[in-house]
């Protein structure tokens, strides 16, 4: 176990002083007391207060052992200075640490040491404003549990005591963060239906989209709320079966395409100039809404800010269930759906009680200051919703989102998409409307126009570029002025890493803040994990941007912070990922250890093992990556550097150069970078420790702690990267050139992005092969492939010593 906390701002004793006094451990009393000691014992008493019965409070100090023999409650009936050693021990048992298992009574600091907590004072007792800077920064320590102290005791009921107390602050901000003093069982849960300026399904009117809201109780009593805001298209219903119809075969085999000398003018997608119809008459206005709702789905990360003083929004847009519209999978749409409810929560936009009466009703209870949070789709929007610059977005927080959806389910001219996917067959998962028989018999019609048309413009059987894929590039205009927190996963081949590294270097151009979160896992939530303060850290970033807490965020939180593949539990911080602090390194594929010794590959496998393999992926992609001798021997060439003398982190994108032939007039290349070296190499799916242990409010909202930990068993290699091409599209992936038979052809093409740290010892493998059973298309094609190893390169970004 070990603990990395970069969410602590650093404190100067006075203020201290002033933070403690207004959470109540420190009071006009107890704030004469001189002795050391003494203080520590009613920080003690005060820890448990939410007890009423100081017999039970002292009973609980009891069973703290502040040496080997000696418990606190006898420990702190002394006078004088604080033991350092009694106080760590202390300490330790309060965050949940177990003598004898997590730490030892006899010697705590090497404990500490051990699970990576804040460094302790370094001196062996703690004199009075010693022991009051210590009992602060143990309040901001995390806990066994992934939590926070003070969160931790504030789950447990800690401030509840406090609520009526005249000198009492609603909201309160502790180091920075908002703390969890709203009343969660109050909370007003109610539904708007705001008007955006969006004709999407042609009916003549502009598209309502309904909008649930859950604020806190105080908000009627004046409270203005900052809003947390999350555009989810999956919160109304998912057409699981009704889409499962439209999923394309990508068991089938690679077509030519004919030549063109088509330009990027050719492609480009051109603006839209349809004026959207009048805006609806209001008929009149009220403060008051006339719908509620139930609990659905919610994002835990958002709940926990529901404790906290924060406004949570839903909005599932265009062409979901109770909104108008059709879903578009990626267009201006899409993106204006979720503007439009960040103007309304401005007080720029429209919206209205219930879809007939034309009520008006403003957010009152906003402050205006809005952030969006989201992961994948609701991710993407929230990027794509930033790149616009509406005005009161103050911060997108980005987990595996989408920059472009080009590269999503396309690459260099191939259709990368597992399961037979696509763009309109996300449309229809994602068409709920379509649930409601009354609404959906009226639009039938035309939104199966629609479709066909979009699956049609989407080219599912090119797999190039064109003005289709040019319209849901969402980073093309950029005029963000919100700041950004992008969080992705470096295993995760849904949404891959190529998606945040184009947005974040995009980003470079504005004045804005970003940051940047690499973690180890696929396509993963990160606020629940025990090795890394990220609900912390999220907490920070939302009370300086939306509550505009001065708590020096910008220069607390490092730019980029990587989890270390290598480490389990060990996350570590870096000025950038792929700048100047790397330096390429070019590695000639001739002077590769080459395991087969061979220069061309088949496609084309026995009837038999096709079969297994497009029925068992994973066999697949373990016999094609393995060196120990399997079925795909023959079918792929493996490369291997000699064993690293020392430690490399590989730090970007790398990029390979090949001249490569076919035996056909079509031909498609995939690549892997691959880490060889047995190793227990951590898990890519998190594993639950506790459940329902994290408090994220009192008598509120519970999580599981979870963490990527090592594999039980120790593994030969694990892939780092990989990348594919259509050899027709070896220039770019809108122009396509003839392939002829035997003739060798230049192709230059990058791996996703990455930030991979390879051990002294290991060695960094290539294997080149052809069809990709889980993402390219894959007909078994009887095409030969040779390599000219001797003309090929691979480059690689090396981080600096």
């Amino acid at each position: 176990m070990k603990i990395n906390q970069f969410g602590y701002v650093p404190t100067n004793h006075q203020q201290i002083i002033n933070e403690l006094t207004e959470i109540h451990f420190l009071n006009p009393t107890n704030l004469k007391i001189s002795d050391p000691m003494e203080l520590y014992r009613d920080f003690l008493l005060e820890y448990y207060s939410q007890h009423a019965s100081l017999t039970t409070r002292l009973e609980k100090i009891h069973n703290l052992m502040a040496t080997e023999t000696i418990d606190a409650a006898t420990f702190t009936k002394a006078t004088g200075s604080v033991s350092a050693k009694a106080f760590y021990n202390i300490g330790l048992q309060l965050l949940g640490f177990l003598d004898g298992l997590d730490f030892s009574l006899e010697a705590p600091f090497k404990g500490i040491t051990q699970l990576g907590l804040p460094k302790p004072l370094n001196q062996s007792t703690m004199n009075r404003d010693q022991l009051i800077d210590a009992w602060y920064r143990l309040l901001n320590t995390r806990n066994k549990y992934g939590q926070l102290l003070i969160d931790y005791i504030a789950g447990k009921g800690y401030y509840q005591q406090l609520l009526n107390d005249s000198d009492f602050k609603i909201p309160l901000f502790f180091n920075g963060k908002a703390q969890a003093v709203f009343n969660t069982d109050k909370l007003i849960r109610e539904v708007v239906y705001v008007e955006s300026s969006l004709d999407s399904d042609h009916d003549g009117k502009r598209d309502l989209l309904k909008t649930n809201i859950i604020r806190p109780a105080e908000t009627n009593e004046g409270y203005q709320a900052p809003v947390i805001f999350t555009a989810d298209p999956y919160a109304q219903g998912m057409n699981e079966k009704w889409s499962e119809k439209f999923s394309h075969d990508n068991k089938r085999p690679l077509k030519r395409k004919q030549p063109n000398h088509l330009t990027y003018q050719d492609v480009e997608a051109q603006p839209s100039n349809v004026t959207p119809p009048k805006p609806r008459k209001i008929n009149g206005r009220t403060t008051k809404t006339g719908e509620t709702f139930t609990k659905f789905w919610s994002y835990s990360l958002n709940d926990y800010f529901l404790a906290r003083g924060f406004t949570i929004v839903y909005s599932s847009g265009i062409g979901t269930k109770d909104s108008d519209g059709f879903r578009t999978t990626g267009t201006k749409a899409e993106t204006l759906s979720a503007t439009a409810v960040i103007e309304w929560l401005n007080g720029n936009r429209t919206a209205f009680t219930n879809r007939s009466d034309q009520i008006a009703i403003d957010a009152w209870w906003s402050s205006g200051s809005v952030g969006m949070t989201g992961r994948s789709y609701l991710g993407t929007l929230a990027t794509a919703a930033a790149f616009t610059g509406v005005d009161g977005l103050k911060t997108s927080i980005v987990e595996a989102g989408l920059s472009d959806y080009y590269p999503y389910y396309r690459e260099n001219g191939l259709v990368v998409a597992p399961d037979g996917d696509d763009a309109d067959v996300l449309a229809e998962w994602t068409f709920s409307r379509q649930q409601t028989a009354g609404d959906y018999v009226q639009i039938k019609d035309a939104w199966l126009k629609y479709f066909k048309q979009m699956t049609h413009d989407q080219e599912h059987d090119t797999g190039s570029f064109n003005q289709f894929w040019d319209a849901r590039n969402i980073t093309k205009y950029n005029h963000t002025k919100a700041d950004m927190l992008l969080v992705h996963g470096l295993n995760d081949w849904n949404v891959k890493t190529g998606q945040v590294w184009n947005s974040r270097n995009k980003l470079k151009t504005r004045d804005i803040t970003q940051k940047l979160i690499l973690h180890q896992g696929q396509h993963e939530y990160l606020n629940n994990f025990r090795s890394f303060d990220y609900t912390d850290l999220v907490n920070l970033w939302l009370s300086n941007k939306l509550f505009g807490i001065q708590n020096r965020v910008d220069d607390v939180m490092p730019d980029v912070i990587v989890q270390d593949n290598a480490h389990a539990e060990t996350w570590h911080n870096y000025p950038d990922w792929g700048g100047s602090e790397s330096t390429k390194r070019t590695f000639s594929l001739a002077s590769l250890n080459n395991i087969k010794g061979n220069f061309s590959f088949s496609d084309q496998l026995p009837n038999q093992v096709f079969k297994h393999y497009t029925q068992h992926l994973n066999d697949w992609r373990n016999d094609l990556y393995s060196r120990q001798g399997t079925a795909m021997d023959n079918h792929c060439i493996r490369l291997l550097s000699d064993p690293l003398t020392h430690d490399i982190t590989i730090d970007g994108q790398p990029t390979i150069s090949l001249v490569a032939q076919t035996s056909s007039i079509v031909g498609q290349i995939s690549v892997a970078l691959v880490d060889y070296g047995e190793d227990q190499r951590l898990t890519e799916v998190p594993q639950t420790l506790v459940s329902q242990k994290i408090l994220q409010g009192y008598h509120w909202r519970k999580d599981d702690l979870k963490e990527f930990l090592p594999q039980t068993n120790p593994t030969d290699f694990k892939r780092i990267t990989e990348a594919h091409i259509n050899m027709q599209n070896r220039q770019n992936s809108y122009r396509v050139d003839d392939v002829q038979p035997q003739t060798g052809y230049k192709l230059r093409f990058a791996f996703q992005p990455t930030f991979w740290h390879l051990l002294k010892g290991h060695q960094l493998g290539l294997v080149i092969y052809a069809s990709d059973l889980v993402y390219t298309v894959h007909g078994n094609q009887a095409i030969t492939y040779t390599l000219n190893l001797n003309d090929s390169t691979l480059e690689v970004p090396v981080l600096k010593s």
